[in-house]
């Protein structure tokens, strides 16, 4: 798999992607998410590619005191291939490059087969509560 930072013509297929995944939800409008990264380190949006077709994605993050990955997304016809290990390595070696000492994530508690995953690469579950506070309402829609 090759991994390169995401382009705008990606927006359709990754989209995709993640929908194939159940990444979406209805608060937050995928178009949007994106343009978002797009404005702060579009350098930080990576997609893995084989043959030419985006199998895998990852958004992330740091601001200085903690490093963040977001949509982190295998094709669900080929996961289990070490293509997940292989974006979240890349976006590890980003992060340490950036001097990031600590990776956080968030995982839906109900989301089993992914919370095993990040326990296979050697993420652990912290002693906190994710809270979160939203500033700005997306639509429902995802077109």
């Amino acid at each position: 798999m090759r991994i390169r930072p995401y382009q705008s013509a990606d927006e359709a297929t990754v989209i995709s992607l993640w929908d194939r995944c159940g990444l979406l939800r209805p608060w937050n409008d995928p178009r949007k998410d994106i343009q978002r990264k797009l404005a702060v380190r579009p350098d930080q949006f990576l997609v893995g590619e084989i043959d030419g077709v985006i199998v895998a994605t990852a958004m992330i993050g740091y601001d200085g005191h903690r490093g963040w990955i977001y949509y982190l997304a295998v094709s669900p016809d080929i996961q289990r291939q070490g293509l997940g290990r292989a974006i979240v390595e890349e976006a590890e070696r980003l992060l340490r490059e950036a001097g990031c000492p600590k990776i956080n994530l968030q995982v839906r508690s109900t989301n089993h087969d992914v919370i095993g995953f990040y326990r296979s690469i050697g993420f652990v579950e912290d002693p906190v509560l994710s809270m979160g506070k939203r500033l700005v309402h997306d639509d429902h829609s995802t077109s």
